[in-house]
């Protein structure tokens, strides 16, 4: 397990039970963790059976309950299968996070160019893999009397970012329109969309003399890091915004600003 991520203490989770998808490192790690600390039991989902586990194995040697599960979240079933190993080993899901995407290695090529296969693949994971999980563990939630939902969106959404951009676009949009849909069972959805974050998976796309430029054009003039969106995170799924539905938070140094 990484460096414990003190923004947690200020949340109690005690006595709820998160879905974390794509959280066998990076980012999603950094959330699942997170929550773990604040008292939440916590599913570590990722497509890498052996990375779940390793993060599942370093929260549980701290006291923490975590369940490591091998998912697809392109694949309906798969999805469900996730939500169903939840339920059985903990009773229910109160959050899930949607983390998960395919990002480091990705290929990178034009719209019109981009292989379709590839480009079908690339959009089943990155933007519909968030409605599969919602739609598996939304009804567990309702029975629970209601939750929260927070889907990983990007500020290439709002930049020329092809076909990542396209993605996360419709992740946006999938989110407004979900709050919609779910705000009547007590169930809140919202995105986060960080920018430049400093991970191993944006490292492989993102070679440093091409980041060099962006971080100088960001307000704060440096790159963020995975504990950097763990507050706005943990501050989304807790009780503390349960007036807030619906909507896309940027957390991106300075990168897009939006009146």
């Amino acid at each position: 397990m990484s460096d414990q991520h003190p923004v947690g203490v200020d949340f109690d989770f005690s006595g709820t039970v998160s879905i974390v998808t794509g959280s066998g490192g990076g980012i999603g790690q950094a959330y699942v963790e997170a929550i773990a600390a604040a008292g939440g039991a916590v599913v570590v989902a990722d497509i890498d059976a052996d990375r779940a586990e390793g993060v599942a194995a370093g929260i549980r040697a701290t006291g923490a309950a975590a369940l490591a599960v091998a998912v697809d979240v392109s694949d309906p079933a798969s999805a469900q299968a996730m939500a169903d190993a939840t339920i059985e080993e903990f009773g229910g899901i109160d959050h899930l996070v949607n983390n998960a995407a395919i990002f480091g290695g990705m290929q990178l090529d034009a719209l019109v160019s981009v292989d379709w296969d590839y480009l079908t693949r690339f959009m089943a994971v990155n933007q519909m893999g968030a409605l599969a999980c919602t739609r598996a563990c939304y009804r567990s939630m309702r029975k629970r009397g209601g939750g929260a939902i927070v889907n990983q969106s990007s500020t290439a959404a709002y930049l020329y970012a092809g076909f990542y951009g396209l993605a996360k676009a419709g992740v946006n949009s999938l989110t407004q329109q979900l709050a919609h849909e779910l705000g009547g069972q007590n169930i809140r959805v919202n995105a986060i969309a960080p920018g430049p974050t400093a991970t191993e998976a944006s490292r492989t796309v993102v070679p440093d003399e091409f980041m060099q430029p962006i971080i100088a054009g960001l307000a704060l003039k440096r790159q963020g890091t995975p504990d950097d969106l763990v507050g706005l995170c943990l501050f989304l799924l807790s009780d503390r915004a349960r007036w807030i539905p619906g909507h896309v938070f940027n957390a991106d140094g300075g990168q897009v600003f939006r009146a």
